[in-house]
């Protein structure tokens, strides 16, 4: 089996512009938000995506000028870091740059790059069908009950089992209790996941909080983590690592620690994404041929998974609209989104998790459409940063024993307040 990329975490992944003069542009007001250039406007354009996935979409970009020679798509390879992208990206746009036409960005940009009137919304003449698409990945991309950019490939998280520690496959959240606690009895750790203090204990809090009914925010954008199942979701996480159900380890480990772990053979669980079920049957592994996939798990069944990815948005200032638009399109038809598939880049388009030629090669794909179907974007706000930092502090201080889990989520309820309000 090919081996699943290591850059596909929508916790990490992000995008950026590279530096640009500023470019002229038109300030007619009776445009529909979509910028000075109109939405009619056809020639080339330039795409631009964090250098780390770029691999996956220069063959479809050669296709697409192969068939398009008065309409090619130039690549702007990115930075890889996130911070260096974004904050190269909000330059150019701030600036009212025109020079991208489309921008790959991570998921989690999508409410501040629509709320700062940097990108087009996909209304009007730039409307688009997303019937065949993912609804979390169409929910990611929405803000405001508009839509503002097209999903391009998807993420979410799933439970890994060492069969030889673990045989049963969980149903809720008290069997990996249970398993685990026959795993620790023999002095193995069980449950490794991503408690460290970044974006991947934010995601981490969610999946808890959600996975018990409550969550970070409500569809309203009101501030939820007081709620007796956001506090009861956290008790949970915070119960879990003071029993050893959780690896003591996890607050040390990101993405990369948890996969070296557990296929090391030291865990019995995991939680990641999927990039982790080549390296686990890759050879070399310890638990090669015996590992299993499913969804994550909350309190009464299948958990809810904070949804990673990109989602392409068209520069408000783009002079040639159209064909950026038919562009993204073009991206997400059933060749691409298999070749997709086929390089371990979750697709959005819902049926290529149907394939029975791509489940074969990739048996992780039905655990991770179950995944998908049950996943939660994360929060949508301007001022995403911010938030993730409200929820990091006071969901490590609550694992840790700083604070107790009502302390914590009435800090991090005001904190999130101040920044949203």
């Amino acid at each position: 089996m090919a081996n699943l990329s290591k850059k596909i975490l929508a916790g990490v992944s992000a995008v950026g512009l590279s530096a640009a003069l500023v470019s002229c542009s038109s300030d007619d007001s009776d445009d529909g938000g979509n910028g000075g250039g109109g939405t009619d406007g056809r020639g080339p354009i330039t795409f631009a995506m964090g250098k780390n996935d770029t691999g996956k979409l220069r063959p479809i970009i050669d296709k697409w000028n192969e068939e398009n020679p008065d309409e090619e798509v130039s690549l702007q390879e990115l930075a890889g870091e996130a911070g260096d992208q974004r904050d190269t990206l909000v330059r150019g746009l701030q600036a009212g740059s025109s020079d991208i036409d489309v921008m790959a960005m991570d998921v989690v940009w999508t409410a501040q790059f629509a709320a700062n009137g940097w990108i087009a919304p996909l209304e009007g003449d730039l409307e688009v069908d997303t019937s065949g698409l993912l609804d979390a990945t169409v929910e990611s991309a929405t803000y405001q009950d508009t839509l503002y950019g097209l999903p391009q490939n998807t993420n979410a998280q799933l439970l890994y089992r060492n069969t030889d520690m673990a045989p049963e496959a969980p149903e809720n959240w008290d069997d990996v209790i249970s398993t685990c606690e026959d795993v620790t009895a023999d002095n193995n750790d069980c449950l490794i996941t991503q408690l460290k203090q970044v974006e991947a204990l934010t995601i981490n809090t969610g999946n808890f909080m959600d996975g018990w009914g409550g969550g970070i925010l409500d569809a309203d954008g009101e501030v939820t983590v007081t709620s007796d199942e956001s506090r009861e979701g956290l008790q949970a996480l915070v119960d879990a690592y003071e029993d050893g159900t959780i690896s003591r380890s996890s607050t040390g480990a990101t993405e990369e620690e948890t996969n070296l772990s557990f296929t090391q053979g030291q865990n019995a669980m995991a939680v990641n994404w999927p990039y982790m079920y080549g390296e686990a049957e890759a050879e070399g592994s310890a638990v090669a041929g015996k590992v299993e996939v499913q969804p994550l798990v909350g309190k009464d069944g299948v958990g809810v998974s904070t949804l990673g990815g990109y989602n392409n948005g068209i520069n408000v200032n783009s002079e040639n609209k159209a064909t950026a638009l038919d562009f993204m399109q073009f991206i997400i038809n059933e060749e691409n989104q298999r070749s997709f598939a086929e390089a371990s880049f979750p697709p959005v388009l819902a049926s290529i998790y149907d394939d029975e030629s791509l489940i074969e090669e990739f048996p992780y794909l039905p655990a991770l459409k179950e995944s998908l179907e049950n996943a939660k974007p994360r929060a949508a706000s301007p001022n995403y940063d911010e938030l993730s930092k409200a929820v990091q502090d006071n969901a490590y201080a609550a694992i840790t024993g700083g604070k107790s889990v009502e302390d914590a989520t009435s800090d991090m309820e005001s904190a999130i307040a101040n920044v949203t309000g």
